[in-house]
């Protein structure tokens, strides 16, 4: 069975190995350093982990980031290349669940952070899998958007979520669509129609988990 987590967390190991530890990502702020240490902390530490998703938890996960940031830059990204099996979220059983769309998009914040970048062909295994996280995110974090979306990835499925009124239609490949409703619109090569004002909105709105 294809292990699309496991060639998604070995090309960005690669790809950080040879930028270095300071080269820009897509999140806001961070450098390859930074985002290596969120992927070691969130396999590696659950007692931090809960910070990524939880306001209360937030400042102590923080804090053992920025202390796992620190290590050396080879060893910190081997960390992210060989995940523990013994954790919740990188164990043989849940590993494919829950990295395949975490890696390809975190990839993709390297590579589309470089001048240059274009987007790549996936696996028609891998674009299955994304499709269904895309649609996933799209009922969690566009639910409440104030009209009714209309999500399409072409040769694989639709989606209407929102609130409904005005209509916007989002088209795209599953994993273009991933980035965009994962709160990476500015680089997400998609398709969008509408009103322009509601089109705007969403192009600007705070997606993502």
């Amino acid at each position: 069975m294809p292990r699309y987590a496991r060639a998604e967390r070995a090309a960005l190991a690669d790809l950080m190995l040879d930028l270095g530890p300071d080269a820009p990502t897509l999140d806001e702020g961070w450098t390859t350093r930074d985002l290596a240490a969120h992927l070691v902390v969130r396999e590696r530490r659950p007692d931090a982990a809960g910070g990524i998703l939880l306001p209360p938890l937030r400042g102590y996960g923080e804090r053992v980031r920025l202390r796992t940031a620190g290590r050396p830059w080879p060893e910190l990204v081997g960390q992210v290349r060989r995940p523990p099996v013994w954790s919740p979220l990188s164990n043989p059983l849940t590993d494919e669940l829950a990295n395949t769309m975490e890696f390809f998009i975190h990839h993709e914040d390297v590579r589309r952070a470089r001048p240059g970048w274009q987007p790549r062909d996936v696996p028609a295994g891998l674009a299955v899998r994304l499709w269904r996280s895309a649609a996933l995110l799209a009922r969690t974090t566009a639910r409440r958007f104030p009209a009714d979306l209309l999500v399409q990835a072409p040769g694989h499925g639709e989606l209407t979520v929102g609130r409904g009124g005005d209509r916007v239609r989002l088209v795209g490949s599953p994993g273009e669509l991933a980035l965009f409703l994962s709160g990476r619109q500015r680089v997400a090569r998609v398709q969008l129609d509408g009103p322009p004002t509601v089109a705007e909105r969403l192009r600007t709105a705070r997606l993502g988990l």
